[in-house]
């Protein structure tokens, strides 16, 4: 009997080494490699930067020097009634103020007197203020002043977005993780039961067990091979779930081969993967989270348009004025007896509509700090729930492991009482399914412990590198 369960035990052995041979680990530090180097969410949170980058190029445009040509002519029953040509040089400033030079020629039978000019033209050189409203801040400057602050802030929108599609990609390798030992326990006990079921019909052959242990063992062996059957769909399952986040460089999604395994031991480099070995609550600056630097960006932007909306208050006084000469050897062809100039003043009565906008914009204001106060709350709380769940999973953990090794004791010592007849298969099977459901117990929470891991490297948003 005892050699017989010996040459299965070997037969088991040479098996699962042959196995072990074909199958490739994956650890989780190379899988979240792959889907920070090739997802497609994980390129498409990059063009966030791309498109912010984009707008601030488009609102530095607003100070491109510009050129202008407005060329008008009439010509009707042989009659040439005018030739209008007017060019223009301008040369936006920060302030409100901006620089022009310009050139203006034209002639006609018809042409309206103020724009008689020399035959040969004539030349400008001046510049334009606006002296109340939008001197210190106008509608280029705020679009410019938003922009840079939308290209900061989508820096660290792009981090968060990073960070959540690593989270799920991690779970996603953790529930494979799970299926997989639970595989390997379900693999395990069906070897057993297996055996046992051998060593029980072998005994009732000999006259040593009833034909009832018989049929109690087939149904064990019966039932462990359900089990594994369901392990096994769960763990297909997962890794199909896992592809999801498998891609190659081209945009290819990829399917995990069956001989690629999890590591069974990523519970000793979970920390040094997620980069939060080194993580203290107390050192943790709330202020420097990307999700609040991101709504401060918000609240900055929000506060120059609460400025703009300020600055439509004051009144539109712009002033111009523009040296103009008939030709142009230097700067001394322009003098002050040859000038062209004029001011422009406007004002609404009440100005309701300015006041209403001051007074959106403030509201707008006001509602985000909010939103930046109340999300900082929430991220240290959660943050300090997590690592507290994170010491009560240590503290699980332990007990759990004392239960595994304790049940495995006392299923060892049934069987040893069973093979020398002093106790039945109905206590040996008891006690085994009691030490299973201990493991599979064990695996959940290494598994919740795992997700806490991935929940804090999510709320904490720390880089991977």
């Amino acid at each position: 009997m005892k050699r017989y369960i010996m040459i299965c035990f070997l037969l088991i052995f040479s098996q699962s080494k042959a196995q072990d041979q074909l199958e490739s680990v994956m650890t989780l530090s190379e899988y979240l490699g792959y889907v920070k180097a090739y997802h497609p969410i994980v390129k498409q949170a990059n063009l966030i930067i791309n498109n912010s980058e984009a707008k601030l190029l488009k609102a530095r445009g607003a100070f491109d020097p510009k050129i202008e040509v407005d060329y008008d002519k009439k010509f009707f029953k042989e009659t040439d009634y005018f030739n209008k040509l007017n060019g223009a040089f301008k040369i936006p400033t920060w302030y409100g103020i901006e620089f022009k030079g310009g050139f203006e020629q034209n002639d006609g039978v018809f042409l309206n007197p103020q724009d008689n000019v020399p035959l040969d033209g004539l030349y400008s050189a001046g510049v334009s203020v606006s002296l109340a409203r939008n001197f210190l801040i106008n509608d280029r400057m705020a679009s410019l002043r938003q922009a840079k602050l939308f290209t900061n802030q989508a820096k660290e929108d792009q981090q968060i977005m990073v960070n959540k599609i690593l989270f799920d990609a991690s779970i996603s390798y953790f529930n494979w993780l799970r299926t997989y030992n639970e595989k390997l326990v379900f693999n395990d006990f069906l070897e057993n039961a297996r055996i046992r079921f051998q060593s029980t019909k072998r005994a009732f052959e000999e006259g040593e067990k009833p034909a009832i242990d018989t049929l109690e063992a087939g149904i064990t062996l019966t039932t462990r091979k359900l089990n594994l059957e369901k392990a096994r769909i769960k763990l297909i399952k997962s890794s199909l779930e896992l592809s999801n986040f498998l891609w190659l460089n081209d945009n290819t999604p990829i399917e995990l081969k069956e001989n690629i395994i999890p590591d069974v031991n990523t519970f000793n480099t979970v920390d040094q993967t997620f980069n939060i070995a080194l993580f203290n609550n107390e050192n943790f600056d709330v202020e420097n989270h990307p999700k609040i630097r991101s709504l401060g960006f918000k609240v900055e932007s929000l506060d120059v348009e609460r400025k703009l909306k300020m600055n439509n208050l004051l009144p539109k006084i712009d002033l111009n004025y523009n040296f103009i000469a008939p030709e142009v050897n230097g700067f001394n062809s322009f003098n002050t007896d040859n000038y062209k100039g004029g001011i422009n003043f406007s004002m609404p009565l009440f100005i309701r509509k300015e006041r209403g906008d001051l007074r959106l914009a403030k509201i707008k204001l006001q509602d985000q700090i909010f939103e930046r106060d109340a999300t900082r709350v929430v991220i240290k709380n959660k943050i300090d729930a997590i690592l507290q769940e994170l010491e009560s999973f240590i503290i699980q953990s332990d007990y759990t492991a004392n239960n595994v090794r304790d049940y495995s004791i006392l299923l060892r010592a049934e069987e040893r009482k069973f093979f020398l007849g002093e106790s039945s298969l109905f206590l040996v099977n008891s006690r085994e399914q009691k030490f299973i459901d201990s493991k599979l117990k064990a695996i959940e929470l290494e598994n919740s412990f795992f997700k806490s891991k991935a929940t804090l490297f999510k709320e904490a948003v720390i880089t991977i590198n």
